[in-house]
């Protein structure tokens, strides 16, 4: 369906959606700087697709200004607010999260809420404890719209390993029977903290306390029973864990070499990928942990003084659209997983997803298991400091 002909169709749900086509009639002729991280050379050739197609469809252009690092936009943003800049500001759409979502939402330099408003959020799951309505415990309250999946994934090489652990706690077992051949990248960077964090959340004795701030008896607490795990886990980790890869790209060189049997990911389309471009060998596979894995949702806000808001709104929109979800899913184009609720979809949304290119290494949605909430921002710094504090004595 049309977005003009579906907003029509639902003009009386709320005010944002009856005034879609005002919308639509505004944006058209705009420019939108979408402010992105430029790192990945599939996710920018997607975003250039995307610009493509809106301008073909709304008359609305995309311009990627590719960031190395997403604070740079938000610090353009509040440097115009300082100059009294409230419209017309150079930064119209971020690809957001985290630290970097709250910094904007706490000082007042987001447009919205705005997501309602949106036609293609119907196939949404916006309960308040869904992984698109909470950005690392900061409620989302409509100010960024979702638009790929991250989730938390190993990858093994099937050819070296017959059994792979399934539970963080069963990683011991399996590296005491297998000595040396599995590492974790440093802590200081993401993915390193992230393998912590993941076994954190498995091991504290309430896992609740995670989604709060931490304090010093909470974090006491709640690591007591990881750092038994991993001091038992350390001895028999690659090199005797007296040294470890620098990141995620390290490590799966490890494992593509033959070095180590496991790696990890925060993209599950990862591995297939790896494997179609000689980066990993064809019988590496991908496992999670029984109990599902953590994940987070990519966003994308708009600010404040966007010089092109309905301009962004519509990208935004776009992104939701389940055959533009489709896209950005095929394993072809860029393989990150849809952020749209399954159940949400018509029949021919269903088809369009299931009708997708397969490869053994890709991982159905059903194998991934629940999604785990991130633990609050001030947990992982506390966690990495105590890691390093302990790796180095």
């Amino acid at each position: 369906m049309k977005l003009a002909a579906l907003a029509l169709s639902l003009t009386l749900a709320t005010p944002a959606l009856a005034d879609w086509p005002q919308t639509l009639a505004a944006a058209r002729g705009q420019t939108v700087y979408f402010n992105a991280w430029g790192g990945d050379a599939r996710t920018n050739a997607f975003i250039a697709w995307v610009g493509a197609q809106t301008e073909a469809q709304f008359g609305v252009k995309v311009e990627q200004v590719k960031l190395t690092d997403t604070a740079e936009a938000v610090t353009r943003v509040i440097a115009e607010k300082a100059a009294g800049q409230d419209s017309g500001g150079a930064v119209d759409l971020i690809w957001i999260n985290g630290p970097n979502f709250l910094a904007m939402k706490e000082q007042g330099l987001l447009h919205g809420p705005f997501v309602a408003g949106l036609p293609n959020a119907q196939y949404l799951d916006l309960g308040p404890t869904s992984p698109a309505s909470v950005d690392f415990t900061t409620l989302v309250e409509g100010m960024e719209s979702p638009w790929r999946l991250a989730k938390f994934v190993f990858t093994y090489d099937s050819a070296r390993v017959d059994a792979v652990p399934d539970s963080m706690a069963g990683f011991v077992d399996w590296a005491a029977a297998h000595p040396g051949r599995f590492t974790h990248p440093d802590a200081s960077d993401f993915m390193g903290a992230t393998f912590l964090k993941q076994a954190l959340i498995e091991l504290a004795p309430d896992p609740a306390v995670l989604q709060q701030p931490v304090t010093d008896d909470a974090f006491a607490a709640a690591t007591a029973p990881l750092w038994v795990w991993y001091d038992a886990l350390r001895p028999n980790l690659w090199r005797g864990g007296e040294t470890f890869p620098e990141n995620q790209s390290v490590q799966q060189q490890l494992l593509n070499d033959g070095e180590v049997d496991i790696a990890m990911s925060f993209d599950p389309a990862s591995t297939a990928a790896a494997i179609t471009q000689g980066l990993l060998p064809e019988t590496a596979r991908v496992f999670v942990p029984r109990g599902g894995s953590i994940g987070n949702i990519s966003f994308v806000a708009i600010p404040y003084n966007a010089a092109h808001r309905e301009g962004a709104e519509v990208v935004a929109n776009f992104l939701l659209d389940p055959a533009t979800q489709a896209q950005m899913q095929n394993i072809e184009v860029l393989g990150s997983f849809s952020v749209l609720d399954p159940a949400k979809l018509d029949a021919a949304a269903q088809a369009a997803f299931a009708a997708l290119p397969t490869a053994p290494a890709l991982p159905a949605v059903a194998d991934l298991g629940p999604t785990l909430l991130e633990p609050h921002a001030s947990w992982m710094t506390r966690l990495t400091a105590e890691w390093a504090a302990r790796t180095t004595r």
